[in-house]
């Protein structure tokens, strides 16, 4: 079943309830067996599945950014390095490991990878 991504907050995987009523409501007539925890674990999964479609698009960006905010940097810093080991050209990722670097303390590697985004400019 594919879930509309107009029922998520735009550039996230945050599902706006407003929005995703009327899917529930439609999801809940079309298959009337399943339990209203059945929609919930439906929904559950279309959050992971969004989660991975952002990073997808913003090559790594995505996840690393949620890792952070939720103060784990070094898992964040971890994920974006290997997003960029898959695509080094990718400049706004290397400015985002910058600022993961410097923000852990790590100000001469930050720098650097502020260069390297600069190159790829």
């Amino acid at each position: 079943m594919h879930v509309p991504r107009s029922i998520f907050k735009a550039g996230t995987a945050e599902i706006v309830p407003e929005r995703a009523a009327p899917f529930r409501e439609m999801v809940m007539g079309r298959y009337p067996w399943l339990t209203a925890n059945s929609v919930n674990v439906l929904m559950e999964r279309a959050i992971k599945e969004m989660r991975q479609v952002l990073d997808e698009e913003t090559a790594g960006r995505s996840v690393s950014r949620v890792l952070a905010e939720d103060g784990r940097v070094g898992e964040a810093i971890d994920h974006l390095t290997k997003s960029l080991d898959r695509n080094p050209d990718d400049a706004d990722s290397w400015y985002l490991l910058g600022e993961l670097l410097c923000k852990v303390g790590r100000t001469e590697e930050g720098y650097k990878a502020f260069a390297e985004g600069r190159k790829r400019f």
